[in-house]
């Protein structure tokens, strides 16, 4: 087989200040998300400040725009991908590239399910946790004997080398870190965010965008688009189900890698700001060669 690319968006936190800044050529996208959303989204993402930016209704279209125009400038250069994959929001900046979801309304719908997600839990209900040197279904079993009197805490985002993220009530999730400890964990760290996504508590998050997403058209992805819940390409009339189920369903990202591997891709390009993809794609498939993209 010839030599196949992906690209591979990436999800919230990734953003920083100034990731615009190498992608001039594609200002249409960025003056075309202040349009949609009714304020200059673009200002915060050249001049901040990182707090604002750092919010989830701001970082989610953010992330997505510079993705988009990553995209666009990789285009100009002649690389295009024959499949992609995005981490958690990064499907729909995949979604975008395949031509499945116009920019406009993906903008408008990341933008929504950020807010969505930040008000399904109350403030300091919610926390979301890395384990690092435990087998995720260690984890798994973990999250279910830490999960007492009916709290949530469960598998969030399978990332693979060994990196497994939970997520769930907090009281859980501290329960699960402090057994990970005990079971041998080389890694047990809180992470900054701001709510449990990916987590049963997202549910109402679920059900306020599987509204929005019922006033969307979604045509044919133009290539095979990864789902974060089945690690399989989506059928396009599955595709607005499958992005409901990924609010409150693990980020299955080792087995996307493995089968993007398995299936003949050898070359990958993390299409958007930072580098964790690069990162896990090396641990999870060093067959997969990962090229830089020295602009975001």
């Amino acid at each position: 087989m010839s030599n196949q690319v992906a690209f591979l968006f990436p999800g919230q936190g990734s953003q920083k200040v100034g990731m615009d800044r190498e992608l001039g050529l594609a200002r249409d996208r960025f003056l075309a998300a202040d349009e949609v959303l009714g304020f200059a989204l673009s200002k915060i993402i050249a001049d901040g400040p990182e707090a604002e930016l750092t919010k989830t209704a701001n970082a989610q279209p953010a992330i997505l725009t510079v993705s988009i125009a990553c995209a666009d400038e990789l285009s100009r250069r002649g690389i295009r991908a024959d499949v992609a994959a995005g981490h958690s929001l990064g499907e729909f900046s995949a979604l975008v590239y395949s031509g499945a979801v116009r920019f406009e309304e993906a903008v408008r719908l990341v933008h929504l399910r950020g807010k969505f997600m930040q008000s399904a839990v109350p403030e300091g209900e919610g926390a979301m946790a890395a384990i690092v040197g435990l087998e995720a279904r260690t984890v798994a079993d973990t999250c279910r004997e830490a999960s007492l009197e009916g709290d949530v805490c469960q598998p969030a985002n399978l990332n693979g080398g060994g990196q497994v993220v939970i997520s769930g009530h907090t009281r859980s999730v501290s329960r699960a870190m402090d057994l990970c400890q005990q079971k041998g964990a080389r890694m047990v760290k809180l992470l900054p965010v701001s709510a449990p996504f990916h987590s049963g508590l997202m549910a109402p998050a679920a059900r306020q965008l599987s509204e929005e997403l019922a006033r969307v058209h979604l045509g044919t992805p133009s290539l095979p688009v990864f789902s974060n819940v089945t690690a399989a390409p989506h059928e396009t009339s599955c595709i607005a189900q499958r992005l409901v189920e990924q609010v409150t369903s693990p980020v299955r990202w080792e087995d996307t890698v493995h089968a993007l591997a398995s299936g003949g891709i050898t070359t990958g390009y993390e299409v958007g700001p930072g580098k964790v993809l690069t990162g896990l794609a090396k641990r999870i498939a060093p067959s997969l060669v990962m090229q830089e993209v020295a602009w975001v």
